[in-house]
């Protein structure tokens, strides 16, 4: 074996100075009895400015007592400190970072006569680490933010629905209400599209109104506020449903039709004149109405003709929707409903559909509104490939009684 290899000092002597990483050796008291040449150049000093110098001589005060803490319990147990992360805050106030191995260094009896350990610079590392942490952690405060400000518009949100259900004649309860009314809404994420209102329009007349405005989300949710401000307004000065609808697209369509916006909402809109029974109702392309008729024990769509339904609101100026008649008899039940109740993919990604919605239905046709809302939901929900579903729903509905 060569001569050189045999000779640690020369050994020794390469390390010190090729090692790219900070070695170091020291005494018991902390003071430097070595360092290398990597060392030097991070420190700015020469070998000699170095040995019998301590980190309080190089660091602020911090680093320093925690490197001389953990060097003396080396010392005292026998026990290294591997791969661990150093803060090193300088004496002029800048900071850089290393990951340091130190051990005990021992003579040649085996008794412990100080510590010498290796440390590599990745400062750059653990500041691109702690920029991605304030980062991330930037990101989370405003995700929250905007989570918090989303719970709070749903809380909003449901104000806009009814919190109580007229009675006719007024003042009576609601058990003795010449009318039952319901309604149901579930949104997909924390606010939604659709909404819906009931407003009395005489001591025999309710307004009843639903809409899905296009979309999901915030946007739509803004959209539905500024439907519940204008349904209040216009179903005081328009009882006539297909005036109504027409009155409620001119006011959206200049609102929803910008250059860089496009938005719609379909829309029903009832008057039930509770003494008579008879239904006024008009739509602007939304899913037919179910009516269940009592005496035959049945259900069927509340229009003849699908094709009688106009445009859906915002989509064009001047459209006209045709107010159609229907006379609701005691017992029956009329219920409005969004497309999310219907718009459910099954297992074999079939679309549940309205048509099956109309079979279930008919299953139901005798049911309480308080029964069947859940049932109706509840067989969707069932044939949903996922058990859920994807859209927002909203139901709305009533029974006439006999009283």
């Amino acid at each position: 074996m060569s001569q050189y290899l045999q000779d640690t000092g020369f050994l020794l002597k390469n390390l010190m100075e090729h090692m790219t990483d900070n070695i170091y050796f020291k005494d018991r008291e902390s003071r430097f009895l070595m360092v290398n040449k990597a060392f030097c150049d991070w420190t700015g000093l020469v070998n000699e400015a170095v040995i019998g110098k301590t980190d309080f001589d190089l660091f602020a005060l911090a680093h320093a007592q925690q490197a001389f803490d953990d060097e003396q319990r080396i010392i005292a147990t026998g026990e290294p400190l591997v791969g661990i992360e150093e803060k090193e805050t300088w004496a002029d106030g800048h900071i850089t970072w290393v990951s340091s191995t130190k051990m005990p260094l021992k003579d040649a009896e085996g008794e412990i006569i100080g510590t010498f350990g290796i440390s590599r610079d990745i400062t750059q590392h653990k500041e691109a680490e702690l920029k991605a942490a304030y980062y991330s952690e930037q990101i989370r405060r405003i995700k929250d933010e905007m989570e918090e400000d989303v719970r709070m518009a749903a809380e909003l949100q449901k104000t806009f629905f009814p919190h109580s259900y007229p009675t006719f004649p007024a003042g009576v309860s609601q058990e003795k209400s010449r009318v039952e009314f319901l309604h149901h809404y579930h949104a997909s994420g924390g606010v939604s599209g659709d909404f819906c209102t009931m407003n009395v329009l005489s001591p025999t007349e309710v307004g009843i109104f639903l809409c899905d405005v296009m979309g999901h989300g915030v946007r739509a949710a803004l959209v539905t506020a500024l439907i519940c401000a204008l349904v209040d307004e216009t179903a005081m000065l328009e009882k006539d449903p297909g005036r109504f609808l027409g009155r409620m697209n001119e006011l959206l369509l200049p609102i929803l039709q910008q250059e860089d916006i496009f938005l719609y909402a379909t829309a029903c809109y009832m008057v039930l004149d509770t003494d008579s029974g008879l239904l006024k109702f008009a739509n602007a392309g939304h899913p037919v109405p179910l009516h269940f008729q009592a005496l035959e024990n049945s259900t069927c769509w509340l229009m003849d003709d699908s094709d009688l339904r106009g445009p859906a609101l915002a989509i064009a100026a001047g459209a006209e929707f045709q107010t159609l008649e229907r006379q609701i008899e005691t017992g029956d039940a009329v219920v409005m409903y969004t497309d999310g109740l219907y718009e459910v993919l099954g297992a074999d990604d079939q679309e549940f559909g309205e048509e099956r919605l109309l079979k279930t239905a008919m299953h139901y046709a005798g049911c309480e509104l308080a029964d069947l809302f859940p049932n109706l939901i509840n067989e969707v929900r069932q044939f949903a490939e996922e058990g859920q579903f994807d859209d927002d729903i909203c139901m709305v509905g009533f029974r006439r009684r006999a009283v």
